[in-house]
């Protein structure tokens, strides 16, 4: 009995410490190349078994006489030498790559640098709060999707469907709804708000949340406020003017639009994680590393190791250091290498798209891409997360080519979300001024190009591209 408990001690052990690596590794594969260079520069603070390489330096490690027989400093050197070639093999591996594609040149390199160290308040920060929650890996990341949906406000799309991201990720709608309010009481509060008075319910402190008469105002005659229709108000709640003005004041002092303190700054800079160059009728996939520090081994273990070889702890704190960075150039690499493959399978699944230059996307699922890679649909939304792809068609986000189906065509294949909205763009633009097409005329009309699509589905993309209805539409 008291091996089983001794063996299942040592396995929770393992666990304990294989979290914070896996979480390591994780942050690795969301990490944006400007978020992935502050990273990485942080480990090379903190950990003084890394160093910059030079480029003069062509290996740090040099094979020397073992000086001592002790088991845990050759443990050491082995792993530290492991470490040494590790690195050559992935500055080798990226040595150039970006340089035969890159379009930043070293005034932009400065500015870059600048921008990275003065800002503050990044929508990193912002999702950093989402571990300090005991979330399961498959909330934290449907609410890492819930925070990649919103827009520069802080808002999601009112059609967005929680519930049904939820269910991507094997969430059940209690379990959505909680994640959600998490997100919505992160700081800045309100973001990933369906409406304006969701964003501003979250923002209250706990005595304003049980004031019935502000609630009201906020969830229910917000539209009231805004246009000062202040009697009706008054009358409802059977508030004085003056009583209606402190609530003014109490509401005015929330933010309306908590987005902007976290994403203008991060989406007015994107440097691109991949480059996609067309060489004769192919396409090559380059992961810009140009900002990524090329780390070596630093040579100052094996001074520490020579001058404390008898003391134990030394040794240790050596090899735990060793260890680390090991871990991160493995994580780094694998990063790298996922991302890669993600962008060539993109293009492979989007071959109309990149081959014959029409603009218009194929549905697409992360489902689809982490079958043909055998890795999991998590893995995919990781990858993609916040990710830029520098293209002969301008810097396009990751996370745009995939598409959801709208519907189908004639031979029962899908029909992406894209496609339909450029029919919708092309029919209205060229109607009749005193007499525009309605949803039902341009569903029926799409019908007859061979692609089936509901009225309301019409209806709801048309809304997105900003397009009024007809009836708005028409001019005399």
């Amino acid at each position: 009995m008291a091996k089983i408990h001794q063996v299942l001690s040592h396995n929770i052990q393992q666990r304990m410490e294989l979290r914070p690596k896996m979480l390591q590794s994780l942050e690795l594969l969301v990490k944006p190349m400007m978020e992935l260079e502050l990273h990485l520069k942080h480990e090379l603070i903190t950990n003084p078994m890394l160093d910059i390489q030079e480029e003069t330096i062509e290996s740090e490690y040099e094979e020397q006489p073992r000086e001592t027989e002790n088991d845990d400093v050759e443990k050491t050197l082995d792993e530290a030498k492991e470490l040494s070639e590790i690195l050559d093999q992935w500055n080798e591996y990226h040595s150039g790559s970006y340089e035969s594609g890159g379009s930043f040149n070293g005034e932009e390199k400065v500015k870059l640098d600048q921008y990275l160290q003065e800002k503050e308040d990044t929508l990193s920060e912002f999702t950093d709060q989402l571990y300090k929650y005991n979330l399961k890996e498959n909330e934290i990341d449907f609410g890492m999707d819930l925070i990649e949906s919103v827009n520069s406000y802080g808002f999601l799309d009112p059609d967005y469907d929680i519930y049904d991201t939820g269910k991507k990720y094997e969430l059940s709608e209690i379990e959505s709804d909680n994640v959600h309010q998490i997100i919505l009481h992160l700081k800045p509060a309100g973001i990933t708000a369906l409406s304006i008075s969701e964003c501003l319910m979250a923002q209250l402190n706990e005595t304003q949340s049980h004031d019935l008469i502000l609630t009201g105002i906020i969830k229910e005659d917000f539209d009231n406020l805004i246009h000062r229709r202040y009697r009706k108000i008054c009358n409802k709640y059977k508030i004085s003017l003056e009583e209606l003005n402190a609530y003014k004041e109490q509401i005015s002092k929330l933010d309306p639009k908590p987005g902007l303190r976290i994403l203008s700054n991060e989406r007015d800079f994107i440097v691109p994680d991949v480059i996609i160059k067309r060489i004769d009728n192919e396409f090559e996939v380059i992961v810009n590393d140009r900002y990524i520090p090329k780390m070596v081994l630093s040579k100052q273990y094996r001074k520490i190791i020579q001058s404390s070889r008898n003391d134990k702890d030394a040794v240790k704190y050596v090899r735990d250091k060793v260890n680390s960075a090991k871990f991160l150039i493995k994580s780094l690499f694998l990063r790298n290498r996922t991302l890669e493959r993600v962008t060539r399978t993109i293009i492979e699944n989007q071959k109309k798209y990149f081959y014959e230059e029409t603009g218009i996307l194929e549905p697409l699922t992360y489902s689809v891409i982490a079958q043909k890679l055998q890795v999991n649909e998590s893995t995919i939304s990781r990858v993609v997360r916040n990710k830029y792809a520098d293209t002969p068609f301008g810097i396009v986000c990751l996370k745009d080519y995939f598409t959801s189906s709208a519907g189908k065509d004639r031979n029962y294949d899908s029909v992406s979300r894209q496609m339909v909205e450029k029919h919708i763009e092309e029919l209205t633009e060229k109607e009749d001024k005193s007499k525009p097409i309605s949803d039902r005329d341009i569903a029926a009309i799409l019908k007859e190009r061979g692609i089936s699509v509901s009225r309301r589905v019409i209806a709801k993309y048309r809304e997105g591209l900003g397009i009024l209805n007809s009836r708005l539409r028409r001019k005399a």
